[in-house]
């Protein structure tokens, strides 16, 4: 058992505004898939904006990047949700709604209690894309343990391509 939880932010950049009839079924989806986070196993919280989900929070300078940010017990309940629930299926389709990105996700360890802030993600991010996977910010190919964990997590190789 440990005292951290791990921490995500992926971000996408839209190829065309939120509110487009090109992103509705996108849109359409954020509450299903928002519920399906929120009952999964090990989830612990993720970032809203004034709705139910995040995409009216600003975290980059270009307002067709749109932010998510969640908080979950470990990366096999993150694994689980993000490739082996109704998440893949939406996400299969993403290159519809997003243009690709080289470095769009990180991942990394935050202590239990703890939500991190969009400035937070933001910087993980970019040290990620900036130096490679670390203990500050990896991949699920590249994990790296909690602080205080005795076993290394094994990587989560899964695609939903």
């Amino acid at each position: 058992m440990t005292s951290y939880h791990l921490a995500q932010i992926n971000v996408g950049r839209l190829k065309a505004p939120i509110d487009a009839p090109e992103t509705a079924d996108f849109t359409d989806n954020l509450d299903r898939i928002n519920a399906l986070a929120e009952s999964s196993p090990g989830f612990v919280w993720r970032l809203t904006g004034d709705g139910n989900d995040a995409t009216d929070l600003v975290a980059f300078d270009d307002p067709m990047v749109i932010t998510n940010m969640s908080v979950w017990e470990s990366p096999a309940a993150l694994g689980a949700f993000v490739y082996r629930s109704g998440h893949s299926q939406i996400m299969r389709r993403r290159a519809e709604w997003f243009h690709p990105m080289e470095v769009f996700m990180a991942l990394w360890w935050v202590p239990v209690g703890h939500e991190p802030t969009v400035a937070e993600g933001v910087a993980r991010l970019a040290r990620l894309e900036r130096e490679g996977p670390s203990p500050e910010a990896f991949t699920f190919r590249t994990p790296y343990p909690a602080p205080d964990a005795t076993t290394s997590p094994l990587p989560i190789l899964d695609k939903c391509a």
